[in-house]
């Protein structure tokens, strides 16, 4: 099944690293990569498949030279662009599977609104500081990131949040979990965290819990109201 599927990161950063490389290590071959960045000295102590004689270069283009070198038959797409209002559906409806590794508030809910409107499987990663978490969502299944939070956080919060920096170990566990979760799906397989939010918290020797999120009813995703028809549908004649 792996050869039939693609699977896109959105972010080509603490979290989208590891996940691409876990992925090729994997034998996933058929990735697409989007980031509008070049490589900065800022992103080497958590980037680690970068070095200085990357400095200036895109990121999509430079993993994409690494993961070749991981695994040479790897068919890479790489965009030197944002993933915006304007192009998300676009982008997002020529994969199977997406996983946001992006560090913009307003990006992971384009992502979660297109990719419920769509149908298309992804999943959530977000890391503060020594904390991470990630949950993937199953549209029509699960819970969205709507049904946890119905609008993004404001400005002011995402610049406080990006003043506190990220720890590079901690996303590569995210990132890594990531990983995992897009390749149980792309093989067919129920991924372990659908509906379910894994919160790595670093600052206590590495604590792992798992919580279940319930879909809200009234949210654009419409798994609460799936989840109650299916039920009434299965519950036997009185």
């Amino acid at each position: 099944m792996l050869a039939s599927k693609r699977i896109l990161i959105v972010g080509v950063g603490g979290l989208g690293v590891p996940a691409a490389c876990a992925l090729a290590r994997a034998g996933f071959a058929d990735l697409g990569l989007i980031d509008p960045d070049l490589i900065d000295l800022s992103n080497l102590p958590r980037q680690v498949i970068f070095g200085e004689s990357n400095l200036g270069t895109a990121k999509v283009v430079a993993a994409a030279r690494h993961l070749a070198v991981i695994l040479p038959r790897a068919k890479v797409e790489p965009m030197l662009l944002s993933l915006d209002a304007a192009n998300a559906a676009e982008i997002i409806a020529r994969f199977d599977f997406v996983i946001d590794a992006t560090d913009s508030p307003a990006t992971k809910f384009l992502i979660n609104d297109v990719c419920v409107d769509l149908g298309v499987s992804f999943v959530y990663g977000g890391v503060l500081g020594l904390a991470g978490q990630a949950m993937t969502i199953l549209p029509g299944s699960t819970a969205c990131l709507r049904c946890l939070f119905e609008e993004p956080p404001d400005e002011a919060d995402v610049a406080s949040c990006r003043e506190a920096g990220i720890i590079g170990p901690v996303a590569a566990a995210i990132g890594a979990a990531q990983a995992v979760e897009a390749l149980s799906f792309v093989n067919g397989r129920m991924p372990a965290l659908a509906g379910t939010m894994l919160t790595l918290d670093g600052s206590q020797s590495g604590r792992v819990r798992l919580t279940p999120i319930a879909a809200r009813i009234g949210c654009r995703c419409g798994s609460a109201e799936s989840k109650a028809t299916a039920g009434c549908a299965a519950s036997p004649a009185r």
